[in-house]
């Protein structure tokens, strides 16, 4: 029997899903509505997958899988959500998720989702990678610019240089990649050192220098 934990603060959602996926006799799910309690479901019983909505209250799904995996580092996790998570993808993948499955999706995809992620596959959905198209094929062939003047930048750092670059707030950038705003506080100091700048306008006209930034991302300042 394939043991599913799945975590979502919508009970009627939760149940719904369950009831689909527990329509394959090999598939048993149990259901909890809150991420805390999904930590103390976790430090007593062991399960095949593990399924988090991504938007929910206290503990988002991004921080319990990081919780879960520091738990059982092997047990896969699908991201179960209703929201758009393209602006979230690279955040999500560094937490090391398996994969993405819409809460609209059928029973036949859900079930799908589960056996890939058991044989070890990621799942992602097609729109998603038509999504995360670069805009911009000089910000790839710039990496090896920026590698020539000594200057390595990660792709969490170049993400909030991009949303910088649109004119966000230090906390709107935090709710968008879903990190505390001293986290951003601390990746912006660390890129105003790498860049050897003293402001944002300053980081801005040096990452579009070094194309790290898309043309379309840039604002004056």
């Amino acid at each position: 029997m394939i043991q599913i934990l799945l975590v979502d603060d919508h009970p009627s959602v939760g149940e719904g899903t369950k009831s689909m996926i527990e329509q394959d006799v090999e598939m048993k799910v149990t259901v909890v509505t809150s991420s805390m309690e999904a930590l103390e479901v976790l430090k007593s019983e062991t399960f095949d997958v593990l399924m988090f909505d991504l938007n929910m209250p206290v503990i988002n799904g991004l921080e319990l899988t990081r919780r879960a995996i520091a738990i059982n580092p092997d047990t896969p996790i699908l991201i179960y959500t209703g929201y758009d998570i393209s602006s979230h993808f690279n955040i999500l993948v560094e937490a090391r998720v398996s994969g993405f499955i819409s809460k609209t999706a059928s029973q036949e995809q859900l079930v799908n989702a589960i056996r890939c992620v058991l044989r070890g596959e990621a799942v992602v959905p097609i729109s998603l990678l038509h999504q995360l198209r670069r805009n911009d094929v000089r910000a790839i062939v710039s990496a090896n610019e920026v590698n020539l003047e000594g200057i390595s930048i990660d792709e969490k750092e170049q993400t909030i240089l991009q949303e910088v670059a649109r004119g966000r707030s230090n906390r709107e950038i935090a709710d968008s990649l879903l990190m505390s705003q001293r986290m951003v506080e601390y990746n912006l100091t660390r890129i105003f050192g790498k860049l050897k700048v003293r402001s944002r306008s300053e980081a801005i006209f040096e990452a579009k220098r070094l194309g790290l930034i898309p043309n379309e991302d840039f604002m004056s300042y």
